[in-house]
């Protein structure tokens, strides 16, 4: 892989430079809610799932063609006026915790069978992702709790496999995700009648 720069003794290489652009302004198009967010959720996607690969995260790879399939049904799915958030009810709460438990008890020892490394902390990212990105898809403000959570997550675990830029990234994700909780409960609010 191409070094662009080296930052604090870290190569920073052209894919990761990309991957970070490309998904830092889908996310913040993501929080105003504009369907403008998928298609830089798509190419940052792509971008990332070659530099997973690259370091034999299976699972974060994986994850990135649900992301792209789950952006292109965001782009139909929020139309031309955007996100019109909502909360989940308590029921389907606890229906999304269930499916997650159960795709995770499935899914880590797959992970582990295929050679994966992390596969404990990479799959409590692949479920955690792939409920927050259908709930996004579902305008659900619930969904931005989900993702603090997950780049929390994501950020300890990019940093343990010497990605610190995107161990960064993450970091500022989590950041973005509260913004964007915030946002999409205003935006809610905006909406409900008076």
């Amino acid at each position: 892989m191409t070094v662009l720069f080296e930052a604090w003794g870290y190569p920073v290489t052209v894919l990761e430079l990309a991957s970070v652009i490309a998904s830092i302004i889908g996310i913040a198009l993501g929080i105003i809610g504009t369907r403008w967010a998928w298609p830089f959720w798509i190419l940052g996607s792509v971008l990332y799932g070659w530099l997973f690969l690259e370091y034999d995260l299976l699972a974060s790879a994986a994850l990135q063609i649900v992301f792209i399939l789950a952006a292109i049904w965001g782009w139909f799915g929020w139309g031309e006026k955007g996100a019109q958030p909502k909360l989940l009810i308590n029921k389907n709460r606890i229906y999304w915790a269930t499916f997650a438990v159960l795709l995770w008890v499935v899914l880590n020892p797959l992970l582990k069978e295929l050679g994966a490394v992390a596969t404990e902390l990479d799959s409590i990212i692949l479920v955690g992702s792939l409920v927050a990105q259908i709930l996004m898809v579902l305008q659900r403000v619930d969904a931005w709790v989900i993702w603090i959570v997950v780049n929390v997550i994501a950020t300890v675990h990019y940093a343990r496999q010497d990605l610190f830029f995107t161990s960064l990234f993450y970091a500022v994700l989590v950041i973005m995700a509260a913004q964007g909780w915030y946002r999409w409960l205003k935006m809610r609010e905006l909406r409900l009648p008076q």
